[in-house]
């Protein structure tokens, strides 16, 4: 089938568009339907064929492609935090991976026959996780809050340390295929390094003097590292990915640079370049495979699955506070993801044109071990958790978006009526403050890649915009609606109804219902508590009603949650009136003036 350049690369795109769309609805990572769309459009219907479609331009952009990604993984591998991880997480990632690496390369050698090169440089790059694959299958999982933290921290720290092992062992590779001395290949690892340490030394010189205005930092970043890579390539052959994995790396834990918008910049920028390379990759695949190669992934993979990964687990987690049903489940959950698909196809393909056996055996062994990994754990682990009863009931907490004093009273009052709660803001004063009074909370945005990464959901199902800024509460409506139900997200009114225009309450009014009332706003809630109001907090009874409540206190109070008896969280609303009956245990915004009874 003959079909115009331009339309291909545009439908590529599209198509990419969609398997990341896809994935979002059903909450799976998207490197699978990525995949499986290349293995359609490739080897099936040959409607694809990259070798074709770019020429000479193919291995040229998937190396740059790589280099971005091992980039952005490693801008993220922060030391202090590898202090702050348990014990069960560091043994993971040092050791444990050490021990994973070194079976799955037995494996490999064993059952497809690989070399004990090819073998290791498998082992390097299929021994880890990674972020992008495990936050969708959690959201699913809903593990407890022990387990969804080891896997989340895992593959936070896994990742950029996975890819640096496969670095390392494939320069050793390509130095003994090329004849070359030890020294060689130590000056190939020196050059690496000091150009990756003196590339981010200079970036982050002129980013901090402010040489580089701020709407320029995202494309001199791009430019910068793409810089390195090739530099470091043209002086010592095949350091170019070392160099950007430790730039990364060095940026990443400089002080007194902010990367966070740079982070962001390069995560938008490796989903569009994942999109298109995933698909691109899985259609160079040879179908049907050599003889004995879909057999020796399914082997490899029911290997890693009931033998690695178990024996991994229990040598990495012995002594640490986890029991065995966590355990068991934590050595179930393993998928592997995108540094080991992108860096296993850029690596058979410089291994391939060095003429190393085995080399064009790693793409499809990779590729069948991320597919195999991510649909068997998606359709078992939930089952798994729920029989070994270590997963959490229905997400009934609640995210509170917003640290200041009404948001602060509202998740206080909450917390002391035992709801699992989490409180949100990137205002760092604010979430000081919530900490100094007790309050769970996260610093950062949670609409932003960031918390995509680092905010443990678990147990939480609604979501309470409470921000002062009245825009950002509209962002964070939209990006949970589809997490949480469109039932379960709420906001509270920056605006009154006098003051907002039509179009503006139109558009509030289609992004979640207002919070307690429709005449009630932050600035409305924030005066009654300088005002001497506060939030009450009372179980009813047959005796003590509602109606008792309203008389003892007045009827201007506010109701705003009432908690059922069984535990379920009611949140009051413009749109859903609440009717409190006896058990229940209410929590309203009252005048301040103490009732009789109470004096």
């Amino acid at each position: 089938m003959n079909l115009e350049l331009g339309l291909l690369l545009t439908g590529l795109l599209g198509i990419g568009f969609a398997a990341q769309w896809l994935a979002w609805r059903v909450k799976l990572p998207a490197i699978l339907f990525l995949l499986l769309a290349g293995i359609v459009l490739g080897p099936v219907a040959g409607v694809v064929q990259p070798d074709w479609l770019l020429g000479p331009l193919l291995f040229p952009m998937v190396s740059l492609s790589v280099a971005l990604i091992l980039f952005e993984g490693s801008l993220s591998l922060r030391f202090g935090e590898l202090l702050e991880i348990g014990r069960a997480v560091r043994g993971l990632v040092s050791y444990g991976a050490v021990a994973a690496l070194l079976m799955l390369a037995a494996a490999a050698h064993l059952l497809a026959g690989l070399g004990w090169d090819i073998a290791l440089l498998f082992g390097a790059l299929t021994c880890v996780t990674g972020p992008t694959v495990i936050a969708p299958m959690l959201r699913t999982l809903r593990p407890n809050a022990r387990i969804a933290n080891t896997l989340r921290w895992e593959g936070i720290v896994i990742d950029p340390l996975g890819a640096l092992f496969a670095v390392l062992i494939y320069e050793a590779i390509v130095s003994r295929q090329q004849g070359h001395t030890i020294g060689v290949f130590l000056g190939t690892i020196l050059c690496g390094v000091l150009a990756g340490a003196v590339a981010a030394w200079v970036l982050a010189q002129l980013l901090r003097r402010q040489m580089i205005p701020e709407y320029l930092q995202n494309f001199g970043t791009l430019a910068a590292v793409l810089l390195t890579f090739s530099v470091s390539n043209a002086i010592t052959h095949e350091s170019g990915l070392l160099a950007v994995t430790v730039m990364g790396i060095a940026l990443g834990n400089m002080r007194g640079l902010h990367v966070d918008d740079i982070l962001d910049f390069k995560e938008h920028l490796t989903t569009l370049l994942v999109s298109s390379l995933f698909i691109l990759l899985a259609a160079r695949l040879q179908w049907p495979l050599p003889p004995g190669m879909l057999m020796a992934g399914i082997g490899i993979l029911l290997a890693s699955q009931l033998l690695i990964r178990p024996v991994t687990v229990a040598l990495a987690t012995a002594g640490s506070a986890l029991n065995w049903r966590e355990r068991a489940l934590i050595a179930w959950v393993a998928p592997r993801g995108i540094v080991a698909a992108a860096v296993s196809a850029l690596f058979a393909l410089r291994l391939g044109a060095l003429g190393l056996p085995g080399a064009d055996a790693l793409v499809p062994l990779v590729f069948i071990l991320i597919i195999g990994t991510v649909v068997l754990q998606s359709a078992t682990a939930r089952p798994l958790a729920r029989w070994l009863k270590v997963a959490e009931p229905e997400p009934r907490g609640v995210l509170v978006f917003g640290s200041g004093i009404v948001a602060r009273a509202v998740a206080k009052a909450l917390h002391d009526a035992g709801v699992r709660l989490l409180l949100a803001d990137d205002d760092w004063d604010g979430i000081r403050q919530a900490r100094m009074e007790g309050l769970p909370t996260f610093f950062g945005n949670p609409a932003s890649n960031h918390a995509e990464r680092h905010l443990d959901l678990t147990g939480i199902g609604r979501l309470l915009a409470m921000s002062t800024h009245r825009e950002r509460n509209s962002i964070a409506c939209l990006h949970y609606r589809e997490e949480f139900g469109r039932d379960k997200v709420y906001r509270l009114r920056n605006l009154s109804v006098d003051e907002a225009t039509d179009r503006v309450a139109l558009a509030d009014s289609l992004l979640a219902p207002p919070l307690f009332d429709d005449t009630m706003t932050h600035g409305r809630f924030a005066e009654r508590l300088s005002q001497g109001w506060r939030i009450k907090s009372t179980r009813l009874t047959t005796t003590f009603d509602w109606p008792h409540f309203v008389e003892q206190y007045g009827s201007p109070l506010i109701l705003l949650f009432g908690i059922e008896e069984k535990g379920a969280l009611r949140v009051a609303s413009a749109k859903r009136e609440l009717e409190p009956r006896p058990g229940w245990l209410v929590i309203a915004l009252v005048p301040g003036e103490r009732p009789r009874s109470e004096k």
